[in-house]
């Protein structure tokens, strides 16, 4: 029997898609000078997405906050709150993307390929953005000792006249 397919099952292609692109463009021009322009733009545009990732899922964990208690872990490195499957899709997609990154900086330093270090930025952000569209996370505890609508105490306390 074939099991349903993941939620959030475009951000795992996005991530497997992105990481092929990436690997193939600064291999290639690791090996070849001549692709260096192209794993250059690549490497960037990785950056970029990552980032804006980055932003949708902080502004979806901020959301989710409210109800559910979401620990950084849980958020950036999946841990507890996706499935096995999820984890090493993502996961692993960062971790090639790290791979590729240092192994073809260091094949050719002091050229362009040392921008590829940005991009496993895309990575982690497509792991945070699935995690805080779609991950598991336990419900936020009540406040201990207070009903709700009442302030908090104040931290300062009155010494009196």
């Amino acid at each position: 029997m074939k099991s349903a397919p993941p939620a959030g099952r475009r951000v795992l292609q996005a991530a497997v898609g992105g990481t092929a692109v990436f690997a193939t463009t600064a291999v290639v021009a690791a090996v070849t000078a001549s692709a260096d322009v192209a794993a250059l733009g690549v490497a960037l545009a990785m950056f970029a997405l990552g980032s804006a990732a980055f932003v949708a899922a902080y502004a979806a964990a901020v959301a989710r906050s409210r109800t559910d208690d979401i620990a950084l872990a849980a958020l950036f490195f999946l841990s507890g709150s996706a499935s096995r499957r999820v984890r090493v899709v993502l996961l692993g997609s960062l971790g090639a993307q790290v791979l590729v990154a240092f192994a073809t900086a260091a094949a050719r330093p002091n050229s362009s390929l040392a921008f590829g270090i940005l991009a496993p930025v895309y990575g982690l952000g497509l792991a945070a953005l699935w995690a805080a569209r779609h991950g598991r996370f336990p419900p936020r505890p009540a406040p201990a000792g207070r009903r709700r609508g009442t302030p908090p105490p104040s931290p300062v306390q009155s010494t009196g006249p």
